[in-house]
C-alpha cells in the first residue's frame, strides 16, 4: 500500500504537468492577493489578513484536484495495468486508499508555500504580528477537508474512463455540484427549512462554517461522511468490472 502510494506521489512530479499544476494554484492566489487591483488585493483593502486564499482556493481547487486525479485510475485503465494492480495482495480499498491518500498529500504539498502568505501579513500587520491566527487556523482546516473531499470525487471520477480528459471534466462537474450546486438549488423556490437541509448538502456551506474560526463537529461528520460515500463508490465501480 506504502509502495503504490509512493508511486503516485512519484509519477505526478515525474513530468512537468506535476510541477506546473502547482505553481499555477500559486500563481493564481498570488495574483489576486498581490497584484491584480480590487477587493481581494490585500494592500487596497488594507487588512492583515489572506482571506484572498480561502475565497479563491475553492475555485482553483476545482480544476487543481482533477487535474491531480484524472489520471490515477484512468492511467491504469488505459495501460491495462489496472487488472494486474487488482491481482496483488491488496485489497480494492487498500488501492483506492493508496491513490485517496496520495492525491490528498499532492493537495497539502501545493498548499505548504502558501504559509509564506502568512508570514508576509503577520510582518505587514501593524503593530508587527497583529493576525487572527485562529481564524486562519480554522480556514486552513477547512481548506484541508475541502480539499480532501474533491479528492475523493476526482478518485471516483478517474475511474469511469479510461480518458483522463472525460475523467477530469467529471470531476470538475461533480465538485462544482457538491460545492454550490445544492446552494443554487435551494434558491429555485425552497424556503424555510426545506431550504436549509438542501443547502447544508453542499460543501460551500460547511466551508465557510469552519472558516470563520469554529471547528464544528458537524462540519468534520459532514466531510468525512462524503469521503467515505465517494471512497465506497469508487470501490462499487471497481467491483462492477468484475460482473
Amino acid at each position: 500500500m506504502v509502495t503504490l502510494f509512493l508511486k503516485e506521489i512519484k509519477e505526478f512530479f515525474s513530468s512537468i504537468t506535476g510541477y506546473l499544476v502547482v505553481i499555477v494554484y500559486l500563481l493564481v492566489n498570488s495574483m489576486f492577493m498581490w497584484i491584480f487591483r480590487g477587493n481581494f488585493n490585500v494592500f487596497d483593502i488594507g487588512i492583515a489578513n489572506i482571506d484572498t486564499l480561502f475565497i479563491i482556493s475553492p475555485w482553483v481547487f476545482l480544476f487543481l484536484v482533477p487535474a491531480i486525479t484524472m489520471n490515477m485510475f484512468a492511467g491504469e485503465l488505459k495501460s491495462g495495468t489496472m487488472e494486474l494492480l487488482l491481482t496483488r495482495p491488496l485489497s480494492e480499498f487498500q488501492v483506492i486508499l493508496s491513490k485517496y491518500l496520495a492525491a490528498v498529500v499532492l493537495v497539502l504539498i501545493a498548499l505548504i508555500p502558501t504559509l509564506f502568505y502568512l508570514f508576509s501579513i503577520h510582518s505587514l500587520a501593524d503593530p508587527v504580528g497583529n493576525v487572527d491566527f485562529g481564524a486562519i487556523f480554522g480556514s486552513y482546516i477547512g481548506l484541508f477537508f475541502l480539499a480532501a473531499v474533491y479528492s475523493a470525487i476526482g478518485v471516483f471520477a478517474s475511474s469511469f474512463s479510461k480518458n483522463a480528459i472525460i475523467s477530469f471534466l467529471l470531476s470538475v462537474l461533480l465538485c462544482y455540484v457538491f460545492f454550490l450546486g445544492f446552494e443554487n438549488l435551494a434558491f429555485l423556490g425552497f424556503s424555510g427549512k426545506i431550504s436549509y437541509i438542501i443547502i447544508s448538502l453542499g460543501i460551500n456551506d460547511h466551508y465557510r462554517s469552519i472558516s470563520r474560526g469554529v471547528v464544528d463537529s458537524r462540519d468534520i461528520v459532514y466531510f468525512l461522511s462524503v469521503i467515505s460515500v465517494f471512497v465506497f463508490l469508487t470501490k462499487l465501480r471497481l467491483e462492477s468490472r468484475k460482473w
